[in-house]
């Protein structure tokens, strides 16, 4: 590892947590270096529009190419740019927002948002990140995990943002079990209080899970009663039609399709 490029990233790192900025001694001291050092790479990095600085407080914050990257990532990454049409199609078929999620660490990262049609003023939540055991994007995608990387993951920290938040390792695996089984992963206000989710795993041309798709709303209209089992069978198909879009063949998708034939 490079030590000046591994000191960067903790640098852009401070400053997303920063909503205020943060000068040169306190960037020094959260990455542990000297405040000229923390001085040399701030300076380096806003002259690569990385960082900024604001002149009347001195402090830095992050820079705009952060969000021509953001961007850049957004149109090139595959899974993201196939699954426009179909999260619209699944929109307006489930009258309900879609999201397309990929995981990145311990959390999910939403890449792309569908607004509900019907719906009233939404906020885009592209880049929102959420822990994985708390949404169901996070758990269709685990499910589907080599044994090493989930366990890894039910080891990890399991914080809980709600009540309803489940952060017992037991629990989590019986859930997995369960996407397993029925093809798709539901989330019942485990991230935010009153919020629901239906998700299903999108595979990629080697088999491999790269993200998953699934429908966002108020718990007492997704999880009704009359309207769950219909929402999940949209969910599913439509992230069948994804993983073939992305190469997948049937042996692939299999495993989490076999309960809704």
């Amino acid at each position: 590892m490079v030590q000046s490029v591994a000191r960067a990233i903790q640098i852009l790192r401070v400053l997303g947590t920063a909503a205020r900025g943060a000068g040169v001694t306190e960037v020094a001291e959260r990455i542990g270096v000297a405040k000229p050092t923390a001085h040399a790479l701030l300076r380096t990095l806003e002259a690569g529009q990385l960082v900024a600085q604001d002149h009347e407080t001195g402090k830095y914050r992050l820079g705009p190419a952060l969000l021509e990257l953001g961007n850049a990532y957004l149109e090139t990454h595959e899974l993201r740019v196939r699954s426009v049409a179909w999260a619209d199609g699944l929109a307006h078929r489930a009258n309900e927002a879609v999201w397309v999620g990929v995981l990145s660490a311990d959390h999910v990262l939403v890449v792309h948002h569908a607004f509900r049609p019907e719906g009233a003023v939404q906020i885009l939540e592209v880049g929102a990140v959420i822990p994985w055991h708390t949404c169901a994007l996070g758990k269709a995608i685990v499910a589907h995990l080599p044994e090493t990387d989930r366990a890894a993951l039910l080891r990890g920290p399991l914080a809980a943002l709600t009540g309803a938040t489940r952060t017992e390792p037991s629990a989590l695996v019986q859930d997995l079990d369960g996407v397993r089984t029925t093809g798709y992963a539901v989330e019942d206000g485990e991230a935010a209080i009153g919020d629901a989710g239906i998700a299903a795993p999108v595979f990629d041309h080697t088999g491999d899970v790269v993200g998953a798709i699934g429908v966002i709303g108020p718990v007492e209209r997704l999880l009704a009663e009359e309207a769950r089992g219909g929402l999940a069978v949209a969910v599913r198909e439509t992230a069948r039609h994804l993983s073939r879009d992305l190469g997948a063949g049937r042996p692939a998708t299999r495993r989490w399709v076999a309960a809704a034939s």
